[in-house]
C-alpha cells in the first residue's frame, strides 16, 4: 500500500502543478457584523447586518476554489455563520452552527472560516446560525462551474439572485425571548420579502420593491433561495413559465412549471424566457401551509420589467396555488429528479448498513412560569435536544467527557399510529444532548415520520456536511414492508434540505464519508492548507466529525427539534477531522 500511495502522491502532485492557475483560486471576503437602522412597512428599527447590507453580500466562487471569510463581530449579540450546503472537507470547524462545531464569535472578536469548494457547483447560501439572527443575517453563495465547463442547460443571457425572507416590525430577538418565557411561539412575521423588500402591496413599500429589467427574447437564470425562518413558500411570475434546472446546487432533469414550492433552507434555479408582451409583471411569494395553523397569506412581490416599459404601467399578478394546496405541493416535489448523466452521475447507496426511523413530534413539558404551566417543545424520537455549553465537535475532537451521549435511539421508544387522530395528552418529552454514532463509510437510510402529536405539519430537515438522496415519500404511516418497493433508486433528487410532508414521511439515503476525487483534490487541499500533510492523501475527501441535523423552521429548532450525528474515525490517519484552527472562538 505504501508504494501505491507514493505513486499516487507523485501523480497527484504533478497533476496539480500542471493545472492552470484559474482552476483553483483563493477567494477572500471580509464580513463585518454590524447594526444598521433599516425602515420597512412604516417602521424603522436597528437590525444586525453583514457589511451594513440587507440581505448580506453574495459570496462568489468556482468549483475547486478555496474560500476564506474573516468574520468580525461588532454587534451586541454573539455570532456564528453557517455556509449552508457546503460539504466541509474533514473541516467541520468551518461549518458554523453555534455550540455544534464551534462556540460563537463574541462581540469584538473575529474568526476566519476557511474551506474548499470540492465537487460542488450551483446555488447555496449562508446565514447566521445562532438565536434568530438569520432573520437579517443571510446572503447568497454562488458556485460557478470550473472554467470551460458549461451548464447542462442553455446558457442564460444573465442571472439574478432572489432571496425570499421575512420581516418583523419589532425586535425579533425580544419577541423570541418573550415567547420563550411564556412557553409560546413569538408573533408571526409582519411581511415576507424578496431581496429584503416586501413590495408595493404593503404600506410604505412602494420604494421598497425589488425590480429586475429584462430584454425581450433573452433567457435569464434565477437563483431562488428560501431564507425565511418559518415558512415554505410558493413562488411564481405573472405570465411566465419557469424551467427548473437545479435544486440545492445539484442539477436536475429540466421541467417547466408555472409555480414552484421552496422550503426554508432550500435553493432552486430556474430559467425564465422574456417571451411575453413587453410590460411589467409581478413576481410573488406566499406561504404554503396545509396544517390547521395560522399563517400570513399576504404576498411579497417584486417586478419583472421589460426594457423600455415605463414605471407607470401597473403590473399584473401571478396565479399562485392556494395557501393549502397539498396536491400541488406533492405533485411538484414528485417532478424533481437528478440529472444522472455520465458527467453528473447519481451514486445512491443500493445496500444499506444502518436503518434509522425518526418520528417528528411537538409536545409540552412542565414550566411553572409559563402560560398554562407548560412549554411547547419539539422532538425526534421523543427527545428534545439540549444545546451544550461547548461545541460538540470540540468535545468530540478533544475527547471531553460529559458533554454528550452517543445513545440516540434508532427508533422511537413506543410505536403508535403516528398520523392518526390528534394526540393531546401525555405530550412530555425527554431531554438531553444525545447523538447518533455512525460507522465510518457506512450507508444510512433515514425515514423521517411526521406525527399528529398536537398537530401534523410539514417539516424541512437540513443535514449539515452531506447531501442525501430523497428516495421516497408518502402520506400516512411509513410501511417498511411495502413502501421501499416504490423507492426511486435511479434518479432521486439529491438535496441538503428536504420537506417531510404534512402527516407523511420521507426516506433519505447517504454515505457517512462522501469520498470524492481523492488524489488530485487532496493535493490541492494539501498545498493550499499548510497544516495538512500531503502524505495523508490516499484517504482524502472523508467528511468525518460531528454533523448537525435539524428542522429548518427556526421556531421548531429552538424548541429542540434537532440532533447530531457523530461519524467515527476511519482506520487511516487522515480519516478523521482536521485539527482546529488557531483562532477557533473560545467558549
Amino acid at each position: 500500500m505504501g508504494s501505491r500511495c507514493s505513486f499516487f502522491l507523485m501523480f497527484g502532485f504533478l497533476g496539480f502543478m500542471i493545472l492552470p492557475a484559474a482552476d483553483a483560486a483563493v477567494k477572500k471576503y471580509q464580513f463585518d457584523v454590524q447594526v444598521r437602522n433599516v425602515s420597512r412597512l412604516c417602521h424603522a428599527k436597528p437590525i444586525v447586518t453583514v457589511n451594513g447590507m440587507f440581505p448580506g453580500p453574495t459570496i462568489y466562487a468556482r468549483e475547486g476554489d478555496r474560500v476564506i471569510i474573516n468574520v468580525t463581530n461588532h454587534a451586541q449579540y454573539n455570532m456564528s455563520i453557517h455556509w449552508h450546503g457546503i460539504k466541509q472537507f474533514r473541516n467541520g470547524w468551518a461549518d458554523g452552527p453555534a455550540y455544534i462545531t464551534q462556540c460563537p464569535i463574541q462581540t469584538g472578536s473575529a474568526y476566519t472560516y476557511d474551506f474548499n469548494v470540492t465537487g460542488q457547483r450551483g446555488t447555496l447560501w449562508w446565514h447566521a446560525h445562532i438565536l434568530w439572527l438569520r432573520a437579517t443575517v443571510y446572503g447568497a453563495l454562488v458556485i460557478m462551474p470550473k472554467p470551460g465547463t458549461p451548464f447542462p442547460f442553455p446558457q442564460p443571457y444573465s442571472e439574478v439572485n432572489l432571496l425570499l425572507g421575512e420581516w418583523w416590525n419589532n425586535d425579533i430577538e425580544a419577541l423570541v425571548k418573550q415567547g420563550n418565557s411564556r412557553g409560546l411561539p413569538p408573533n408571526m412575521s409582519d411581511a415576507h420579502t424578496i431581496n429584503g423588500k416586501p413590495g408595493p402591496l404593503f404600506p410604505c413599500s412602494q420604494k421598497h420593491t425589488f425590480a429586475m429589467e429584462v430584454e425581450s427574447g433573452k433567457t435569464y437564470l434565477l437563483r431562488i433561495i428560501n431564507a425565511a425562518l418559518n415558512d415554505e413558500l410558493f413562488f411564481a411570475i405573472a405570465g411566465h413559465d419557469m424551467t427548473v434546472v437545479e435544486i440545492d446546487a445539484v442539477y436536475t432533469k429540466p421541467f417547466t412549471t408555472q409555480a414552484l414550492l421552496i422550503a426554508p433552507g432550500q435553493t432552486t434555479n430556474v430559467l425564465v424566457q422574456a417571451n411575453q408582451a413587453p410590460s411589467r409583471y409581478f413576481m410573488a411569494a406566499r406561504p404554503f401551509m396545509d396544517a390547521p395553523l395560522p399563517v400570513d397569506k399576504q404576498m411579497a412581490t417584486g417586478i419583472l420589467q421589460y426594457e423600455g416599459v415605463p414605471n407607470t404601467v401597473l403590473p399584473s399578478l401571478p396565479q399562485l396555488p392556494a395557501s393549502n394546496d397539498t396536491a400541488f405541493a406533492l405533485s411538484y416535489n414528485k417532478k424533481l429528479r437528478s440529472l444522472n448523466t455520465p458527467q453528473f452521475p447519481v451514486n445512491v447507496p443500493l445496500k444499506v448498513d444502518r436503518n434509522l426511523f425518526y418520528t417528528i413530534g411537538l409536545g409540552m413539558n412542565p414550566c411553572l412560569t409559563c402560560v398554562n404551566g407548560t412549554r411547547l417543545t419539539g422532538s425526534l424520537n421523543n427527545i428534545s435536544f439540549v444545546m451544550p455549553n461547548i461545541g460538540l465537535l470540540q468535545a468530540h475532537y478533544s475527547k471531553i467527557k460529559g458533554v454528550f451521549r452517543t445513545d440516540f435511539p434508532d427508533r422511537p421508544p413506543t410505536p403508535f399510529n403516528y398520523t392518526g387522530a390528534p394526540l393531546t395528552a401525555n405530550l412530555g418529552t425527554s431531554q438531553g444532548t444525545r447523538l447518533s454514532k455512525l460507522a465510518f463509510n457506512s450507508t444510512v437510510e433515514l425515514v423521517l415520520q411526521d406525527t399528529n402529536l398536537l398537530t401534523v405539519e410539514s417539516h424541512p430537515f437540513h443535514l449539515h456536511g452531506y447531501n442525501f438522496f430523497v428516495v421516497g415519500s408518502g402520506i400516512g404511516n411509513f410501511d417498511p414492508a411495502k413502501d421501499p418497493a416504490n423507492y426511486n433508486l435511479i434518479d432521486p433528487p439529491e438535496r441538503n434540505t428536504v420537506g417531510v410532508p404534512t402527516g407523511g414521511w420521507t426516506a433519505i439515503r447517504f454515505r457517512a464519508d462522501n469520498p470524492g476525487n481523492t488524489y488530485i483534490s487532496c493535493m490541492k487541499f494539501a498545498l493550499l492548507h499548510l497544516h495538512f500533510s500531503p502524505s495523508k492523501c490516499c484517504y482524502a475527501n472523508q467528511y468525518v466529525g460531528v454533523w448537525f441535523m435539524h428542522c429548518h423552521l427556526e421556531l421548531h429548532t429552538g424548541w429542540g427539534l434537532k440532533m447530531a450525528f457523530v461519524v467515527e474515525d476511519g482506520e487511516g490517519p487522515d480519516q478523521s477531522v482536521l485539527p482546529p484552527p488557531k483562532d477557533l472562538p473560545p467558549c
